[in-house]
């Protein structure tokens, strides 16, 4: 898919002329327009693969598959970009504090914010200066994904405002997705909500377009996801319970994977795929 960003005044024969040749006009900032390529969703309840951790050529019946953002697409497939963007890969941790050290999050004692389930330092989106900094890198992560040929994007971390004592909140993490899903609309790619129910309707309208969520057959949470996506829904479970669980409850109407928790490939001898 070839990507196309036009930069041009905002009038009503620009807008016809773009929807005429199907494209879609996205505000920006002052008064100009992004022209948005065009950009499909995942096929509905299409058998997914889960590819984060390590890639591995998918099952045969496989149509999509995400896979990490320094991977390439597995080929024929519908491809979904994984970007963590509200925290740091561990290997990317020097990378951050020689170069962006602003931009990482730290608590009242001057202490950087850390995941410790993944070793990961959290981002700093609390000012707008901060998101638009933080925007610019990873929306050039997100370029990269289109130029490889990724059709999508998942942006992981969504819920970092709901996991640091209130550090962040809610409407910070909603301003930065709206720097990064107009981008990914321009650059061709569709763009994810991933995890977290209590975004309710917001991240739609900051732009996302479809979900990716991790154990809402677990916590009973799938239909938090459909009551804003409808069938536009993958999910990931990590227990053969829970896996279970959320093919009786949504597996009919959209996509549902069972995975091992690494993400591992296949000989690893904890590598688990199941779909339903």
């Amino acid at each position: 898919m070839v990507t196309r960003t036009v930069r041009c005044w905002i009038a009503a024969g620009v807008a016809a002329l773009a929807a005429a040749a199907g494209f879609t006009l996205h505000a920006d900032a002052g008064t100009t327009a992004r022209v948005a390529a065009a950009y499909t969703l995942p096929p509905v309840n299409a058998a997914f693969d889960y590819q984060i951790g390590q890639v591995y050529t998918p099952p045969a019946a496989v149509r999509v598959v995400s896979r990490d953002r320094e991977a390439a697409p597995a080929a024929g497939l519908y491809n979904i970009c994984y970007v963590n963007a509200f925290q740091v890969q561990p290997q990317e941790a020097t990378w951050w504090q020689q170069h962006h050290d602003d931009l990482l999050l730290r608590d009242a004692q001057g202490r950087y914010v850390i995941d410790g389930a993944w070793d990961e330092m959290v981002l700093d989106i609390r000012t707008p200066a901060k998101r638009t900094a933080l925007a610019a890198i990873v929306n050039g992560w997100i370029d990269g994904c289109a130029a490889k040929g990724f059709q999508a994007v998942e942006p992981d971390n969504i819920d970092t405002y709901d996991r640091f004592g209130g550090l962040l909140t809610r409407d910070q993490a909603v301003a930065y997705l709206r720097l990064l899903a107009p981008h990914a609309h321009s650059a061709g790619l569709a763009i994810a909500q991933k995890n977290t129910t209590t975004l309710d309707g917001q991240g739609k309208a900051a732009g996302l377009d479809f979900a990716i969520a991790e154990e809402c057959g677990r916590y009973d949470e799938c239909d938090a996801y459909t009551e804003v996506y409808g069938a536009n829904l993958i999910v990931i479970e990590y227990t053969a319970a829970a896996f279970k669980k959320a093919c009786t409850a949504v597996g009919a109407s959209v996509s549902v994977v069972r995975r091992d928790l690494d993400v591992t490939a296949p000989g690893s001898g904890t590598y688990v795929y199941q779909a339903c």
